[in-house]
């Protein structure tokens, strides 16, 4: 009788907790090829101090290879290489999700009889697959754009397993996310029973930072400094909006939540680096891509999104000068200049409905634009930037919902992530950005409808500074956006002015 070939394991895959799992190769050059396939040079690392001093190498490394350690989240991608070069696996895992239906999925958000604004409203195809993947998955990356409705999503989430007695910690960046993560679980429970005031407990600056809650909702600045037992009491946790934490913050964070089997991420965006993507899928798991902007739009579930790029020329000597400068001084050229400043307080006076504008510095330009822009109009205009507080952010939003003429001039930190201004006419960038992610979510802000609105004016204010060959850094932040808004389909035209104003 023929013996059965025996091969060697090569990689022995085997649970440590709901956060690692322990990585073993029978050969230490293959343990050599897991922790190179798992580390990557960070973008922009050569600018950072630790880099420039000669204390860090520029490099994050996701497999520990003194403790033969790689986060769970990462199980597919390690499956992959092995699968790629041949290796055989054994595979030990403990339980991550759990079976459910999408009819039982369905059924069960049924229950929940979900209102908005005191009017029912049914969950969607594609937040019921979210809800569905997070679960039977047990660990998830929900990639869904600005106005998708991921509050809803996590409030689903939160309900079900809350039912089965699951204690959960739901950690934001801001403040002012925690009050409105809190105030739409509160929105959707009108009709339900649930009581959101006795179940869920909020953690900021000032807030008692107890756990006996049986859903906690903080910003994790305020607790990922918390010992370790303090986490460990948690089945679920989710990381909303998590492409704003910091790294290593959300890393520490989400390392001392060694009980939690359930973990959930959620995004409207990724900032296209490999390393940004594996970091969260580690720490959460799979990117799960629920839908896109381009999708809400066409099903007419977003508003209609006309965007105005303004481009700015300015005279020879002004670029002549510029071309001379580094990032910083023409940042600070583009904002101190009164015609350019002129144009963008015009330009946001004249606009009818509700207006956002956003700014990058508060007292070079923000506080300038305010100024401005009051002494030309006798409608509301506010002023929000980093230490406006949280409940008056809040006022502030919840005036505008009622208003149809208010103007905010907020910081893109304060009022271009997760802020729900459903009645959201205009959009103002006043601010040069290249950032995916901010522009993205900065869109978000006003793609939601309301009973009365059904399409947003976007002005995305450039400038063309750039003298004989050479591209201004800010005009190439503009090409930048512009590039994006083709990937997204959006729909843009370009309109060139002087620095004057004159089309």
């Amino acid at each position: 009788m023929e013996q059965d070939t025996i091969w060697p394991i090569m990689i022995f895959i085997k649970h440590k907790d709901h956060v690692h799992m322990h990585v073993e190769a029978s050969d230490e050059g293959i343990t050599k090829e897991i922790s190179d396939f798992f580390t990557f040079e960070v973008p922009g690392a050569s600018f950072m101090p630790s880099y420039r001093n000669r204390h860090w190498d520029g490099k994050i490394r996701l497999y520990n290879l003194a403790r033969r350690e790689l986060y769970v989240g990462l199980l597919p991608y390690l499956l992959e290489f092995a699968k790629q070069l041949d290796y055989p696996v054994r595979v030990e895992m403990g339980e991550i999700g759990e079976e459910m239906s999408r009819d039982e999925v369905k059924e069960f958000a049924s229950r929940l009889k979900l209102h908005s604004n005191w009017k029912p409203i049914q969950i969607r195809d594609y937040q019921e697959d979210a809800v569905f993947d997070a679960i039977n998955g047990g660990r998830t990356l929900l990639l869904s754009p600005t106005a998708s409705g991921k509050s809803l999503i996590i409030y689903n989430l939160a309900r079900y397993h809350h039912a089965l007695g699951r204690k959960q910690l739901i950690v934001v960046p801001t403040t002012s996310l925690v009050e409105q993560m809190y105030g739409d679980f509160a929105d959707y429970s009108t009709h339900n029973g649930f009581e959101v005031s006795k179940y869920c407990h909020r953690i900021y600056g000032g807030k008692e930072k107890t756990n006996n809650a049986d859903i906690v909702i903080s910003t994790w600045q305020s607790i990922y400094k918390y010992p370790k037992k303090w986490f460990e009491d948690f089945d679920v946790v989710y990381g909303d909006e998590a492409h704003l934490f910091k790294a290593k913050s959300l890393m520490t964070l989400m390392d001392k939540c060694t009980n939690a089997r359930f973990r959930i991420g959620t995004t409207g965006t990724l900032d296209g680096t490999k390393t940004h993507r594996l970091v969260l899928e580690g720490v959460f798991g799979k990117v799960y891509k629920v839908t896109s902007t381009k999708k809400l739009m066409d099903k007419k579930e977003l508003a209609d999104l006309k965007i105005v790029c303004m481009l700015i020329e300015y005279p020879d000597e002004e670029r002549k000068l510029v071309s001379k400068m580094p990032y910083k001084e023409e940042m600070d050229f583009i904002v101190g200049h009164a015609g350019r400043n002129d144009i963008i307080s015009k330009l946001t006076v004249a606009q009818k409905g509700n207006t956002l504008l956003l700014y990058q510095y508060v007292e070079k330009h923000g506080a300038v634009l305010h100024k401005m822009i009051s002494k030309m109009t006798n409608r509301p205009v506010h002023f929000v930037y980093g230490g406006t507080e949280t409940d008056q952010r809040e006022q502030i939003r919840a005036l505008t919902e009622k208003s149809e003429d208010t103007i905010i001039i907020a910081s893109y930190g304060t009022f271009s992530t997760g802020i729900n201004i459903r009645n959201l006419n205009n959009i103002v960038f006043a601010s040069p950005s290249k950032s995916r992610i901010r522009n993205l979510q900065s869109i978000g802000r006003g793609l939601r409808k309301s009973e009365i609105k059904t399409k947003c004016n976007l002005f995305d204010i450039g400038d063309d500074l750039s003298w004989k060959q050479r591209k201004n850094y800010t005009l190439n932040h503009l090409l930048e956006r512009i590039k994006m808004y083709n990937e997204e389909s959006f729909d843009y035209k370009v309109v060139k002015l002087d620095s004057q104003g004159k089309i």
